[in-house]
């Protein structure tokens, strides 16, 4: 950074704010620098974040760093909290119902990123910094690179993400006969009547108690995601996401099959990208042999293209009917920052991140090996009586 950089950095001046009633007013100018901050996913709105905490938080916990200009306009944020846990750390608002974490910077301030990283810095306090799910090209690799401390970057969970285009060029992605196969489930959707209504802001709270219901109903006896079943979420959507269907930053979809909400769906939506996050469907629509994966995703590529947003991502998740479309993997990243003296620490959950990555990985290769041999001619298959 230029002595000139540095002086206008520190010229800004950055404050901690702890109390959620003072987050909670913070709505109008957070939202007008989500607008101006280009990298910001939907999981960044103020709407998002704040309804997480009043669902998800700990009384004491909050730490959100505020940048702002002499005149007190805002140019920088991090939503972080006080996590559990036997090493002191700060780690990002959204916990694991979120898919991307970020701080936000004003993109026409570039001297806010190392005000950001003093501001962090000061409210750490001796704890490590733990930023998951951090996109790549997110602001908060701003501030990795201003960091002055011992720091990591390590791998976090894995995306899918399809280019922003209609049906059609989606269908172009994969071999044609699969493509025709997809388009003849498409013709028997639109044979059988099934209509996708979007619904307004007022309808929002009655539409995703509907989705939560089908979401239960669809994976009744499958292992639904208990996190999904509870009330503190249930709150948290509706609290969420009218506000953000009013600003044009989420979409609620019916689908409607002789006059019955049969599946329902809520993608979230930020000028560059809009993500599937949450869907339910009627187990009957499978009885009818219907394609509710290429249902969803016509009628979400149709909306996301046409709001000239140039990625549609599944979000997390690398689950095998994604990979049906060619979609283009994008790893996610976690970084972690701490100041010199405590670096032990950070280098302590650092190792231990290693250490559950490389678990998860042999648990992957002992469960795919075991597969591999349950397969192979004249073995009885574990579990099979003997």
């Amino acid at each position: 950074m230029t002595a000139r950089a540095t002086e206008a950095a520190r010229a800004l001046r950055t404050e901690i704010c702890r109390d959620e009633e003072t987050f909670g007013r913070l709505t109008a100018e957070w939202t007008a620098l989500y607008g101006r901050c280009s990298s910001a996913t939907p999981f960044q709105s103020h709407a998002w974040l704040h309804s997480w905490w009043l669902s998800y938080g700990r009384p004491g916990a909050l730490r959100v760093v505020l940048v702002r200009r002499e005149g007190g306009g805002l140019v920088a944020a991090a939503p972080l909290m006080r996590a559990r846990g036997p090493l002191p750390a700060l780690t990002q608002l959204g916990g694991t119902i979120t898919d991307f974490t970020d701080v936000l910077l004003d993109d026409g301030c570039p001297e806010a990123a190392a005000a950001l990283a003093r501001g962090i810095a000061r409210a750490a306090r001796g704890a490590v910094i733990d930023l998951r799910e951090v996109r790549p090209g997110a602001a908060s690799e701003q501030v990795f690179a201003r960091w002055r401390g011992p720091r990591r970057r390590l791998p976090d969970s894995l995306c899918l993400e399809l280019p922003a285009v209609p049906m059609e060029g989606l269908l172009e992605r994969i071999p044609s006969g699969k493509a025709q196969r997809v388009r003849a489930k498409l013709r028997k959707l639109d044979a059988l009547g099934i209509d996708a209504r979007v619904v307004s802001g007022d309808e929002v709270p009655a539409a995703l108690d509907r989705l939560l219901k089908l979401h239960q109903l669809q994976w009744r006896d499958r292992g639904v995601t208990a996190e999904h079943t509870s009330d503190r979420f249930a709150q948290h959507l509706t609290r969420a996401v009218r506000p953000m269907v009013e600003r044009g930053d989420a979409m609620v979809t019916e689908f409607r099959l002789g006059g019955d909400v049969v599946a329902a769906d809520l993608t979230l939506m930020s000028p560059r990208l809009a993500g599937g996050y949450l869907y339910g469907a009627d187990p009957a629509l499978r009885a009818r042999k219907v394609d509710v994966a290429a249902m969803l995703l016509r009628h979400g590529a149709g909306e996301t293209s046409a709001g000239g947003r140039a990625t549609l991502s599944m979000l997390r998740g690398t689950e095998a009917y994604k990979h049906h479309w060619r979609p283009e993997t994008v790893g996610n990243q976690r970084l972690m920052l701490t100041g010199r003296g405590t670096a032990p620490l950070l280098w302590l959950r650092a190792g231990a991140a290693d250490a559950r990555r490389w678990a998860a990985r042999q648990a992957r290769e002992r469960a795919w090996v075991g597969r591999a041999l349950g397969r192979l001619p004249g073995r009885t298959p574990r579990g099979g009586g003997g």
